[in-house]
């Protein structure tokens, strides 16, 4: 490469990674709100918590790269073109289409990251995220075994546990259950024991009572047991690990897709093939949205009062790029032999910029041009 090639692309690079940096901090900050809430308000300890969050990483930075690409593309075009160096690497004789070069290294480069991303790291940190989610949420201890307060794991049940013993015996239990519109069923027992069934998770009171009010004639029903199982999977809401999604399958399988995989997912064919062709695509847009933000701004050459214009532009060519991208996801999910469309949004990119370069190579071509009779006035 040439030295100014070498030298853009360093440019290019390192506002990248600071674009890059900053976005991916302001996306998992959103995230590891969440999932504070989440994980940590259900007894989960810190180290799960970082577990989750560093898995989570991948899609964001799946999300940002782009974004920080365009990002960078704008700033050193605006930076180089306000100093005046492109205008002078243009005098030498470099056209728009060859100053592009280093643009297109770089895009090409965040494209190779993006394609790691979406086809090997994104999959993989899904399918171990989901199944990290499934062991927490059957472990009903982190969720359910508190002493000394009322927890409500899901909506209509109420749980208290006064103490619990180093030998695992839950002694002084309530449990309030008002589900149903029809019965409300109020559970205490002196002691009881969390098991593992065949089909879940049960609470197996001892020596208790259970008040039961029919809520149609206001009657009361009381019932003392010695023994009684009861059936908490509702309450920890234990997720189906036999169904992968489709963020976890491979490009391999949602480019072909068989009918047990359709099943599994629960997602059309049409569906699973816009997946599949949409990783590629996305990985394509990269490189299409850096390559906007350096044509848009090229146009506009030096200006002592900037180029706004040219960056609220590239802001809207870069918004047709995402519609053009929405509306063929649409058909292609309605239609799946229509996979080549999920290509149309790189394709209409690609040919702005060739037109946004072709413009900046000819300046004149969308200008005015003087009438003869104001020029021949003019000249006199």
């Amino acid at each position: 490469m040439a030295r100014f090639d070498r030298y853009m692309l360093s440019q290019l690079m390192v506002l990248f990674g600071f674009f890059a940096l900053v976005l991916v901090m302001v996306y998992w900050i959103n995230r590891a709100v969440v999932l504070f809430d989440q994980l940590i308000a259900d007894g989960q300890s810190a180290g799960v918590f970082l577990e989750f969050t560093a898995l989570s990483l991948p899609n964001i930075i799946r999300i940002v790269l782009p974004l920080a690409a365009f990002a960078a593309s704008l700033y050193v075009t605006n930076r180089m073109t306000a100093e005046s160096e492109l205008i002078v690497v243009q005098a030498t004789g470099y056209s728009a289409f060859r100053l592009a070069r280093p643009v297109l290294v770089f895009g090409l480069i965040v494209t190779l990251l993006m394609s790691v991303l979406t086809h090997v790291i994104a999959p993989l940190s899904a399918a171990r995220l989901n199944l990290r989610q499934a062991e927490i949420a059957q472990n009903a201890t982190a969720r359910l075994l508190r002493e000394g307060q009322f927890l409500a794991p899901t909506d209509g049940i109420t749980f208290y546990i006064r103490e619990i013993s180093p030998q695992g015996e839950l002694r002084d239990i309530f449990l309030s259950d008002t589900r149903s519109a029809r019965d409300s069923v109020t559970y205490t027992a002196a002691s009881a024991y969390l098991l593992r069934g065949e089909s879940g998770p049960q609470l197996v009171m001892i020596d208790g009572l259970a008040q039961t009010l029919r809520r149609e004639g206001n009657s009361l029903i009381t019932t003392r047991f010695d023994e009684l199982a009861y059936d908490i999977g509702a309450m920890v809401r234990l997720p189906d690990t036999t169904r992968r999604s489709s963020r976890e399958l491979s490009t391999r399988e949602l480019l072909f897709p068989t009918p047990a995989i359709i099943a599994e997912t629960r997602k059309s064919e049409g569906a699973l093939i816009v997946e599949g062709h949409g990783r590629f695509s996305e990985a394509i847009l990269a490189t299409v949205a850096a390559l906007i933000g350096f044509a848009t701004l090229l146009t506009g050459g030096f200006s002592r009062f900037g180029v706004w214009k040219q960056v609220v532009g590239a802001i809207f060519l870069v918004i047709v790029v995402k519609m053009v991208e929405t509306l063929s996801v649409a058909v292609v999910r309605d239609v799946a032999r229509l996979w080549p469309v999920t290509y149309l949004p790189a394709l209409v990119g690609i040919g702005m910029i060739w037109f946004l370069l072709f413009w900046a190579t000819r300046p004149y071509l969308l200008r005015r041009r003087p009438r003869a009779g104001a020029a021949t006035g003019a000249a006199a």
